[in-house]
């Protein structure tokens, strides 16, 4: 069976074995406080892909109790936490997973792809078009919670691929800071979520939803490589670092240069909203 690393059709996943892969309903309302965190759940709950487990963005893929530590409103989860989840939806080494939300991979898809690179897992794939994909093609749904034999995983973060220091993404010569957030937001001309609206100094701007075509489903690799290529001008993927409000969202560019052939690049896991935790940091609009 091929591996599949980036992206993965709904076609190309109807033809895997069920016992060869580990489905992941990502559903998550990201939007803005107040939101219900349980939407997503809910709506597995109602319906998703036959055999795919559930994973809370809040609570098996942050850990919300770090947040006073500047590391933003989505921390990323300790080691052995992160372990555990996978230990509970029954991963094992050679098994293909596939995520998928209603965004595209934005909501929290891509953060759970990425999140398993981090851990030196390699076969995990978005599914592009995500849920509505799955519903255009008029494939079956299932209902309730699934349940996976569990097994035991132990697994470390490869620190090389994030960094939580927030002076070491600040007015760095060699290396280029790129916000995913809307561009109101990165201006400065809005800011529903956090403190303060604006970026960090030097930053430049890729709103994630550039990644997509009118369908919702990722521009071609040879798109992306172009997009992408023209906003890193001279600097190389490996000296790229990615943001956005809380790590969510920019792993969703952390995607699109890795389908895109430009692997390297690494995330700010704090984002803007642990940026502006200290008032002290300076912000630039417009």
């Amino acid at each position: 069976m091929s591996l599949h690393t980036t992206l993965i059709t709904v076609d190309e996943l109807t033809a895997l074995p069920a016992q060869d892969v580990l489905i992941v309903d990502c559903r998550f309302e990201l939007a803005a406080p107040g939101r219900d965190s349980t939407k997503g759940e809910q709506d597995y709950r109602e319906g998703h892909i036959p055999g795919a487990v559930y994973a809370s963005l809040d609570r098996d893929l942050s850990d919300l109790s770090r947040q006073a530590e500047g590391l933003g409103r989505h921390p990323l989860p300790l080691e052995q936490a992160f372990s555990a989840v996978l230990s509970r939806w029954g991963w094992r080494p050679g098994l293909q997973v596939v995520c998928y939300d209603t965004a595209g991979g934005a909501l929290a898809a891509a953060r759970l792809w990425w999140l398993l690179r981090l851990v030196g897992i390699s076969d995990v794939a978005v599914l592009d078009g995500g849920f509505q994909a799955w519903q255009a093609a008029g494939l079956p749904l299932e209902s309730g919670d699934v349940q996976r034999a569990a097994t035991a995983v132990s697994l470390r973060y490869d620190a090389s691929r994030f960094t939580t220091d927030h002076q070491a993404v600040f007015q760095q010569p060699a290396q280029l800071l790129i916000d995913a957030r809307a561009a109101p937001r990165y201006r400065g001309e809005v800011e529903p979520i956090d403190r303060a609206g604006g970026h960090v100094p030097g930053a430049v701007n890729h709103p994630f939803s550039e990644n997509l075509d009118a369908q919702g489903r990722f521009k071609s690799p040879d798109e992306l490589r172009r997009d992408f290529t023209e906003l890193l001008g001279a600097f190389a993927p490996a000296q790229v670092v990615h943001m956005c409000g809380s790590g969510v969202t920019a792993c969703h560019n952390l995607l699109a240069m890795e389908y895109a052939g430009l692997s390297g690049s690494r995330l700010y896991a704090p984002s803007w909203s642990g940026w502006v935790s200290d008032p002290a940091r300076p912000i630039e609009k417009a």
